[in-house]
């Protein structure tokens, strides 16, 4: 089928939505806060309950996991009599269970791949799975480096680092890109996740796109490159990071902050490193374009190798992955009247109390469209 490309508006239509809160938890069965924040909200007034019932479960991404916990105990709020359960397991592992008919929808950080679409056609019936948007969000490059707080890295040095190419920290690709910085020779301890992740992925994307020359993989949910350590999810990875001097390694920026931890400034090309932070994301993510595989499908294609001034390249998107048609008739009611909820203006709008980001409203929208005629 032809691809159709459609262009991202500028920030025009969605900054104001998407600069407030672009922190994300992680991609991996882990939980970063204690609490969505604030006080108890009240049952959202518009949710439309339609025809839901019964218990729906679901699993995916924990990037996404503390915004479906806020979601799941408003519309239940709302909904009495319903039940929905949502695991964060990872893109990975939510994906397979989807696919083998055990759950409703899967979240996870990267679209389905085209194995993973012909395969979801078994399932769907009469239809295949499409990806809706739902939360955005920075991968920080985090490390631990006794008396260094300020650091910038490019992509081809950042890609050597996971590659096991580089391994002191005084090498001189990183000195050059750090002149005024005391670099110990301390060895570099790189970790990596073990477990399948949509971020690994996005990180791997970002690398090949970016630094071809020196990162010859495959962008995959595993972990490719040999070397390194690995920790089970962005909590694991960020544990060992601040357990370890010399350590660095890749998370959602709210792990960063919340073990405080220094981030990599990315050298793009741009006038300047750029940090990783939710308004630079909101910059990066804005310059993504939606690819049509379907015309229910909202995968978007990011751009990892912009140079904007301000705009920052590794970043990831969250989507809500459902059949088009061919959905289980127990639990298609419920699914469309809780992602009804999800995609509507309230329920993007209690998304920056809780740390995330709601949708640009171009693609809030048209998410908003497809929804109810999913079947």
């Amino acid at each position: 089928m032809k691809l159709q490309r459609n262009r991202l508006r500028a920030l025009s239509l969605g900054a104001v939505a998407v600069s407030g809160a672009l922190v994300l938890t992680a991609c991996g069965s882990d939980d970063n806060t204690e609490s969505t924040g604030g006080e108890k909200a009240a049952a959202p007034s518009n949710v439309k309950c339609e025809d839901a019932k019964g218990q729906l479960l679901a699993s995916g991404s924990s990037a996404q996991d503390n915004a479906m916990q806020l979601w799941v105990k408003n519309f239940q709020q709302a909904c009495s009599g319903v039940e929905i359960n949502y695991s964060p397991d990872g893109s990975g592992a939510g994906i397979t269970k989807w696919l083998q008919g055990t759950t409703a929808f899967a979240g996870s950080d990267s679209a389905l791949d085209e194995k993973e679409t012909a395969d979801s056609k078994k399932v769907c019936k009469t239809g295949q799975g499409v990806n809706l948007p739902m939360l955005g969000g920075p991968i920080a490059i985090s490390y631990n480096l006794s008396g260094v707080d300020n650091l910038v890295l490019d992509a081809e040095t950042i890609a050597k680092i996971f590659d096991s190419k580089i391994t002191k920290w005084n090498d001189a690709a990183i000195k050059k890109l750090n002149p005024d910085v005391d670099l110990p020779a301390t060895e570099i301890q790189a970790f990596h996740r073990s477990d399948e992740s949509g971020t690994t992925q996005n990180l791997g994307k970002y690398l090949g796109a970016a630094a071809p020359d020196a990162w010859k993989y495959e962008d995959d949910k595993a972990w490719p490159a040999k070397g390194g350590q690995s920790a089970s999810g962005s909590s694991g990875v960020a544990s060992q990071v601040k357990a370890t001097d010399g350590a660095i390694g890749y998370f959602e920026l709210s792990y960063a902050e919340s073990n405080n931890l220094p981030t990599v400034k990315v050298a793009t090309g741009a006038s300047e490193p750029v940090e990783a932070t939710t308004d630079t994301a909101s910059a990066g993510i804005a310059a993504a374009k939606v690819v049509n595989s379907s015309d229910k499908d909202m995968s978007l294609e990011l751009d990892y190798t912009t140079k904007e001034d301000g705009a920052y390249p590794i970043i990831l998107v969250t989507y809500e992955i459902v059949c088009d048609k061919g959905n289980k008739a127990e639990t298609l009611p419920t699914i469309k009247a809780f992602l009804n909820y999800t995609a509507s203006e309230e329920g993007q709008k209690v998304l920056s109390d809780a740390g995330y980001a709601p949708l640009p409203d171009e693609i809030a929208a048209k998410v908003r469209e497809i929804v109810p005629t999913i079947a």
